[in-house]
C-alpha cells in the first residue's frame, strides 16, 4: 500500500497541471489531512485588481482532494462550498489545511482553512467525497 506522500506527490500533484500552475507546494500529508502553500500572483487577479475567488477555491479543492485521496483510496468530490472571509492581493502567501472531519470508508467530510501570511483566514472551504473501492496503485 502507497503511504499518503506517495499518493499525493507521486500520483496526484505531480500529473496535475493546474496545480502545478498554481504554484502549489505540499507542506505536509498524513491521512485525513493535508497542508498546502501558494503565492498569489499578477495573472491570478480579476477585475477588482484582487485575487479572482476562483482561485482561493481551486487551492483549498487541492488540499481537500490530496487529504481525502490519503487513505489510499480513490475519492471524488461529490459536495463544495466555500466563504471568502478577506480580500487576497497579489504578493499574498496563502496555506491551506484540510482536516478530516468524518470517514467511513464510503464518505468523507473535511475542512479546509485557507489562511494568509499573516495567519488571517481569507477562506473556510467545505467538502464532502464518495470514497470509492478502487486503490491508489
Amino acid at each position: 500500500m502507497l503511504s499518503p506522500r506517495e499518493i499525493v506527490e507521486d500520483r496526484m500533484l505531480a500529473k496535475d497541471a493546474f496545480s502545478n500552475w498554481l504554484g502549489i507546494k505540499l507542506l505536509d500529508v498524513r491521512l485525513g489531512y493535508s497542508k498546502i502553500e501558494m503565492k498569489i500572483r499578477e495573472e491570478m487577479l480579476n477585475g477588482f485588481s484582487i485575487s479572482h475567488g476562483g482561485i482561493s477555491f481551486s487551492f483549498a479543492d487541492s488540499a481537500f482532494a490530496f487529504a481525502s485521496n490519503s487513505h489510499g483510496k480513490l475519492a471524488y468530490s461529490i459536495e463544495t462550498s466555500i466563504n471568502h472571509l478577506e480580500k487576497v492581493n497579489v504578493g499574498d502567501q496563502l496555506v491551506a489545511e484540510a482536516e478530516e472531519e468524518f470517514y467511513n470508508g464510503k464518505l468523507g467530510k473535511y475542512r479546509i482553512i485557507v489562511s494568509n501570511q499573516d495567519k488571517r483566514i481569507v477562506a473556510i472551504f467545505n467538502g464532502m467525497v464518495y470514497v470509492t473501492k478502487k486503490d491508489w496503485i
